[in-house]
């Protein structure tokens, strides 16, 4: 790594407004390699990182319907993707003699008793099992092309997913990170792909395009979607950098502008990322899958995706599900003088008024996705991740 690189991370600078995902705080430091995105970062701006997220199947697997593979880890395991989410405690091999009463009795070298303790699930001691697995960001140095182009060779796989994204943004602009939220719908869609497969999907606030990205490997169509020509322009690059995870199962993923703010379309043909009317058109008569990560942080913004949401659905030929994830994120506020969850209470709170809404013409089914499924990513599932499912029916 070169000094620069490394002065930089050892020494990070953070304004007031700056906001970090800790998604790659779950990596191991051994693993960190990084290295500046070439003609990026000018003064002034956030370098931008390019990640590569391990998948513990690859896409080939996923679109010929296999459910094994194998996977190495110091010693050998045969894993079926049932048996990750199987709980049963039978599932969990745990090699040495039991004592009577059931408990594993070990001594370390001293003579102490050492307690072995049943992890939360299968899923989660795979996430352990396969660390080395992880994929940390890579920052490219100027005149480093020839490394990358290694780099480019090496991770060109069907179960690699290369993102380019930042580390750290004002809040305007953390639609270019990675969040942990953008992960567990990426899981909850590989794991339930014979329900997406082949469908047509609209992401909202699409981001770095991560999880519109493992969408592509399974359904047909995907509209993902954000505003901004910077972020956009990052969403497309990590679209065509993954071209090869889409080919499998054909899928096409096209990136364009919605504003929340704004009740129409961007059709302006001279207008980065807007809509022709046979896109439209395309949206309208077969979407049947609409969703969203990380994206409720700011009770405007959440009115205004509601009220999007709300739009679409009501325009779209047939029914629909809309899917959505977010992480709970707990604040010390002074004016409650408690920590509280403001963003995620506002949350809520639109999606009862949501379901209880009676306009007549609409109506939506709440239910919350329990996230007993296995995880196709390594990352950290933590308790405040949530995932919320949405049924969309037309009464008239």
């Amino acid at each position: 790594m070169g000094g620069l690189a490394q002065e930089e991370m050892d020494n990070p600078t953070f304004r007031s407004d700056t906001v970090l995902s800790d998604v790659h705080l779950h990596c191991p430091s051994k693993s960190h390699l990084m290295v500046r995105l070439n003609a990026v970062g000018q003064p002034g701006q956030n370098p931008v990182f390019l990640s590569y997220f391990k998948l513990l199947w690859s896409t080939e697997d996923l679109a010929s319907g296999k459910h094994v593979r194998e996977i190495t880890t110091g010693r050998e395991h045969q894993c079926r993707s049932d048996e990750l989410c199987d709980k049963d405690s039978s599932n969990i091999k745990i090699e040495g003699e039991l004592n009577s009463e059931g408990v594993e009795a070990l001594l370390d070298d001293d003579g102490d008793l050492e307690v072995v303790r049943r992890p939360r699930s299968a899923s989660a001691v795979q996430a352990e099992d396969l660390l080395r697995d992880i994929v940390c960001p890579v920052i490219l140095m100027k005149g480093k092309e020839d490394a990358f182009e290694d780099e480019e060779q090496e991770c060109t796989c069907s179960d690699v997913v290369k993102i380019e994204h930042t580390m750290a943004t004002p809040l305007e602009d953390v639609g270019k990170q990675v969040w942990r939220a953008a992960f567990l719908l990426a899981d909850y869609i590989l794991f339930q792909r014979d329900t997406f497969r082949c469908c047509s999907v609209l992401e909202l606030g699409g981001g770095t395009g991560i999880t519109s990205v493992i969408m592509g490997t399974v359904a047909k169509r995907v509209y993902c979607t954000d505003v901004g020509e910077d972020l956009l322009t990052m969403c497309e690059q990590n679209v065509a950098l993954n071209k090869h995870l889409m080919e499998p199962g054909g899928g096409e993923i096209k990136v364009k502008e919605l504003d929340w703010l704004k009740d129409e379309f961007c059709t302006d043909p001279e207008a980065p990322y807007s809509w022709s009317e046979e896109e439209i058109a395309d949206l309208l008569d077969h979407c049947s899958v609409i969703m969203a990560a990380d994206v409720f942080y700011d009770d405007d913004l959440t009115d205004a995706l509601f009220r999007t949401l709300y739009r679409i659905t009501h325009n779209l030929r047939n029914s629909c599900t809309v899917y959505l994830a977010l992480e709970k994120r707990l604040n010390f506020t002074l004016r409650h003088m408690d920590v509280t969850c403001e963003a995620y209470t506002h949350f809520r709170n639109t999606l009862n008024d949501l379901e209880n809404l009676q306009d007549g013409k609409m109506k939506y089914t709440v239910e919350p996705i329990k996230l007993d499924f296995c995880q196709f990513l390594v990352y950290e599932r933590i308790e405040q991740l949530e995932l919320w499912k949405v049924m969309a029916e037309h009464l008239t």
